[in-house]
């Protein structure tokens, strides 16, 4: 039988094409066995006696084989030793000499065992391997249909993210760890004007006429100079087109967190941008209607207050206490259109910043230093809190500290009336080092907090309202932020976010 016909299975499917079953198996072996025996019982009374023996005790080996196949070792064995016990009557009661003829039938009854034994033995043997080889044949079909399996799943993640890319408005462009283009979406061909079999692996410069910094900004972003990256350029495309895009820049690590290349996403902002110089050329015109109502609410005001002076001194007839009052208050607003045309002079013609690599925590010192004095006057404290060493940014160290004096001073006269604290706490992440000046004071109501750096707005007396409109253009000038965030009664907390400056960029 073969070792298909061994499992339930294969037997049922043989049995069905006439096969035998084990029993009939069996029944056949002894059939056999018996029949051969009988022949041989016969073969005595015949006149050729010796060579039936020798015929008959030869068939033996058939049963013998047989078994083997059918039963393995076992079967072949125990047919063996059967017929061996069948053939020892013969062996005592035939012709010839018994070291002669009965030699030879022992001889052959060694023969069945070892034929019994070593058929049964292949047969056992070709099993195990045919079972081996099942076992491996499942285990490769297993491995088979998992690796089929993972293969569908990674086409359908496949097609999903080629459908989320196609899907995406804006342009994104993978690049290798040397800067050269490995895969374009189809946003990116749009808005570059080739198609992505023109762009790989061509380096991000020489797809534009000009590109607008963008390679050398990418290099720097691979080179770990800059940790995250968003920012706005310019390009010409190769067909005359002006691309402004909106550039944000994230790395590809692989799973050790080895940087394999980055991931550079344009947004086309070229409706934007006309949108939003639309919006500018407003804003500056209401600006500029904002500026002339302040420059003459407060030239108007000393203006009517030395008129009112003049006419006193005209109507005093020479009383000589009368003109004195009258030139010194017309020198007290002399002295106010001075100061607001100083300051008018600093916020209409800023000075560009010298950026230059300045530690925090000395100009914080710094600080503290120039305005402990005048803070103590109004019994008002001022504390440091850092949670960061050595913290360092690109500025000007005479303009930062204008904004820090400013901010500082204004939270000093917030509190003048009534004392209190002012704490400076700087800390850091991984794109900007803030600075925040946070005082106890009555805070700012919340219809005021859209207009703290409004041009003129001021809610002190004597004050120009130029103070945070000139630290918004100086921190702006640096490419910073300021936000300002106060609730009534919980004191006010001005927060100036400047972009971190690297190692290598401190070096150069």
């Amino acid at each position: 039988m073969s070792d298909a016909a061994k499992t339930p299975r294969g037997r049922r499917v043989l049995n069905r094409f006439g096969a035998l079953s084990p029993k009939r198996e069996v029944l056949v072996v002894v059939g056999v066995l018996g029949a051969i025996a009988a022949l041989h019982l016969l073969s005595d009374v015949s006149p050729n006696a010796d060579a039936m023996h020798l015929f008959y005790r030869k068939l033996y080996y058939v049963p013998i084989v047989y078994a083997g196949f059918a039963f393995g070792w076992r079967g072949g064995l125990s047919v063996a030793v059967a017929s061996s016990l069948l053939l020892l009557p013969h062996a005592h009661t035939s012709s010839g000499a018994f070291v002669g003829q009965n030699v030879d039938d022992l001889y052959e009854i060694a023969m069945y065992l070892a034929i019994g034994v070593l058929f049964g033995w292949l047969r056992d043997l070709e099993e195990r391997k045919a079972t081996d080889l099942r076992r491996v044949s499942l285990r490769l079909e297993e491995a088979y249909h998992t690796l089929e399996e993972r293969a569908i799943q990674l086409v359908n993640i496949q097609d999903y993210m080629q459908a989320i890319l196609r899907s995406i408005t804006s342009g994104v462009i993978t690049v290798g760890p040397d800067g050269s283009v490995a895969t374009v979406n189809a946003a990116a061909e749009r808005m570059i004007g080739m198609r992505e079999a023109e762009m790989v692996p061509r380096r991000l410069r020489t797809l534009f006429r000009d590109d607008g910094g963008l390679d050398a900004v990418l290099a720097r972003f691979l080179s770990g100079r800059t940790p995250k990256l968003v920012t706005e350029i310019q390009a010409v495309t190769a067909d005359e087109r002006v691309l402004h895009t909106q550039v944000a820049m994230s790395r590809m690590r692989d799973m050790p967190g080895r940087v394999i290349g980055a991931v550079v996403t344009l947004e086309d902002v070229s409706e934007l941008r006309a949108l939003t110089d639309q919006l500018i050329r407003t804003d500056r015109l209401a600006a500029m209607g904002e500026l002339t109502a302040g420059v003459a609410h407060e030239v108007r005001n000393p203006l009517g207050i030395i008129r009112a002076s003049v006419q006193l001194v005209e109507d005093s007839h020479g009383d000589a206490a009368r003109v004195q009052d009258a030139a010194r208050i017309i020198k007290q607003e002399i002295d106010r259109l001075d100061r607001v045309i100083k300051t008018l002079l600093d916020f209409g013609r800023p000075s560009a910043p010298t950026l230059r690599p300045i530690d925090i925590g000395q100009v914080i010192d710094d600080i503290v230093l120039f305005t402990r004095q005048f803070a103590g006057q109004a019994r008002v404290g001022i504390e440091v809190s850092t949670t960061a060493e050595n913290l360092t940014v690109l500025a000007d160290a005479d303009q930062l500290k204008q904004v820090l004096v400013n901010l500082v001073s204004n939270a000093v006269q917030a509190m003048e009336d009534t004392g209190g604290t002012i704490t400076v706490r700087v800390w850091d992440d991984d794109s900007f080092v803030y600075i925040s000046v946070i005082d106890t004071g009555p805070g700012i109501q919340p219809e005021m907090l859209e207009k703290v750096f409004d041009p003129f707005f001021s809610t002190r007396d004597g004050g120009t309202g130029l103070g945070l409109t000139i630290v918004h253009r100086i921190i702006d000038q640096h490419g910073g932020r300021v936000e300002v965030e106060s609730a009534p009664g919980r004191g006010a907390t001005f927060t100036v976010a400047l972009p971190v400056t690297s190692q290598k960029e401190v070096q150069q």
